[in-house]
């Protein structure tokens, strides 16, 4: 079956073709044709089984091109920035030749360009809730004419809090409208959700009941390793030939940056994603490993939802996920769209317990993990590491190695001229200090030890202290000042003597 014979439009055909998509997956297969008669559906299917394609198809063919007005037509929201970048790009491709005005909308950058391509008029958007709900809040954004609203991985959006903007977003749509929920997983609360604001929907499940949650091309490893030498496990894996485009998912923002942080020091070509970096940078990263421009990206579970990158040959588990969900979305990353894919857990001592109940919950066969290290002969073989194979490609950086001293410092410091003084342990450097001229009706300068003036080497330690500096100056005085009075009394005598003397004379005379 061909996507002409599901009633496609021949120009979005055409377009696929181009982009060498032209056999529709099953779940593309069984939700188009119903889609297309503008009945709500619950479409659910495996992650990587072309869900975008299974309503982003309909919704470009039941919209009104070119649009009457300015008000968008359709809604599509997605429970992260990425994957909202993601789905507007794959309809954009679809609708080359239909000129559909597709706008994506998320927070994390500025109103200016959002609001710009608001006013001209646009027909889909594609956003997150948040950013979605301010707009709306602002009046910028009118979802009044919505007819056709779609929510993608729904229960990602529940997960993350977004029940309460999601209901006030739906309230603000037209009606009557078509409404699509597509989730790989179904829980209760988006079954709740889907009964309170679905008319009626056909739920579509595009696998057998007892097939796996997990896609089976997908190899599975689960390894139970420790914390200390998880980091040259997966060094060791970027230096097999089939490693070539690899996500390492971590629990935390402070360790995706540290396992990034230690590949690139380790010499691989590694890139990171966590919800701590700029939407900018964010943005970049992707990019990078998306051209093959970075061998590895290390990220959170914020790139496990949705994220479609072509080829990634190996997905790596490097902290256990918190539940079943959560793997199967992580591991979802790799054997897409039919290809195959590796995945590798490593599993510490404390994480057994949770790793047995998603081992329980998705029947996986790997109730107790292997023991293995970065040296473990099974291990390197199983994920075809090469002998020899190190975990590192540039040499280690000692960690008591010192930077060199700044050769121009040094040699500043060598020019005539600069005299250094130590006072209490503290080098004091003068700059230029030149000496004065010799003045030879100058008293001598005394050569005692004692004397504060003289220069103190360097190295030397000063022998006299605060303290003892205090009490010369104050003997010092004591005795000036006793001096001073002697020579008073002395000039009194010869006056008294004098003056005694002269009466003398006069009574003589």
């Amino acid at each position: 079956m061909t996507f002409a014979d599901l009633g496609v439009n021949p120009a979005v055909v055409e377009a696929l073709a181009a982009q060498g998509i032209t056999t529709p997956f099953p779940i593309q297969e069984q939700a188009i044709p119903i889609a297309l008669r503008g009945t709500d559906l619950i479409g659910q299917a495996r992650t990587g089984t072309g869900k975008t394609l299974a309503f982003g198809l309909p919704l470009l063919e039941r919209i009104t091109l070119p649009s009457p007005d300015k008000r968008p037509q359709a809604l599509i929201m997605c429970p992260t920035r990425e994957l909202a970048i993601q789905v507007a790009g794959d309809l954009e491709v679809a609708s080359k030749g239909l000129g559909a005005r597709v706008l994506t909308v998320y927070g994390g950058v500025g109103y200016d360009t959002q609001l710009e391509h608001l006013a001209r008029g646009v027909d889909v958007v594609v956003g997150t809730p948040g950013r979605l709900l301010d707009l709306v809040n602002r009046r910028d954004l009118d979802l009044k004419g919505v007819s056709i609203l779609v929510l993608d991985e729904a229960d990602e959006m529940l997960d993350l809090g977004f029940l309460p903007d999601v209901e006030k977003l739906i309230a603000a749509t037209g009606s009557p409208r078509q409404t699509m929920l597509f989730s790989a997983t179904m829980p209760s609360a988006i079954v709740a959700l889907a009964r309170a604001h679905l008319n009626q929907p056909i739920n579509i499940r595009a696998e057998a009941g007892d097939d796996t949650m997990t896609v089976p091309k997908t190899t599975q490893f689960v390894y139970q390793a420790h914390d200390l030498d998880k980091p040259a496990i997966v060094g060791k894996l970027l230096q097999s030939p089939e490693a070539t485009r690899v996500m390492i998912f971590c629990t935390t923002k402070r360790e995706v940056q540290r396992l990034s942080d230690d590949l690139q020091d380790r010499g691989f070509t590694v890139t990171c994603l966590h919800g701590d970096l700029s939407q900018v940078v964010r943005e970049k990263s992707l990019a990078k490993f998306r051209a093959g421009k970075a061998q590895a990206i290390v990220c959170t579970d914020v790139a496990a939802r949705g994220i479609d990158v072509d080829n990634v040959t190996h997905v790596v588990n490097y902290d256990c996920p918190d539940d079943e969900k959560t793997y199967v979305h992580r591991i979802g990353r790799t054997g897409r769209a039919g290809r195959t894919g590796i995945a590798i857990t490593l599993v510490d001592w404390a994480d057994i317990p949770r790793w047995k109940m998603i081992n329980k919950a998705l029947d996986l066969n790997f109730p107790d993990p292997i023991e293995a290290y970065s040296t473990t002969e099974q291990l390197l073989q199983e994920l075809d590491i090469p002998d020899g194979a190190t975990g590192r490609v540039t040499p280690a950086v000692k960690a008591d190695s010192k930077p060199k001293r700044d050769k121009a410092k040094s040699e500043h410091d060598k020019k005539p001229g600069r005299r250094q003084r130590r006072s209490n342990g503290v080098v004091i450097r003068a700059k230029d200090h030149v000496e004065p001229p010799a003045d030879d009706s100058a008293p001598a300068r005394s050569s005692d030890s004692t004397n504060t003036d003289q220069p103190i080497e360097d190295g030397q330690a000063n022998p006299d202290g605060p303290a003892k500096r205090r009490r010369r100056r104050h003997h010092h005085d004591r005795d000036k000042s006793a001096k001073s009075a002697g020579s008073d009394s002395a000039l009194e005598e010869a006056i008294r003597q004098r003056f005694a003397t002269g009466l003398t004379t006069d009574q003589a005379d």
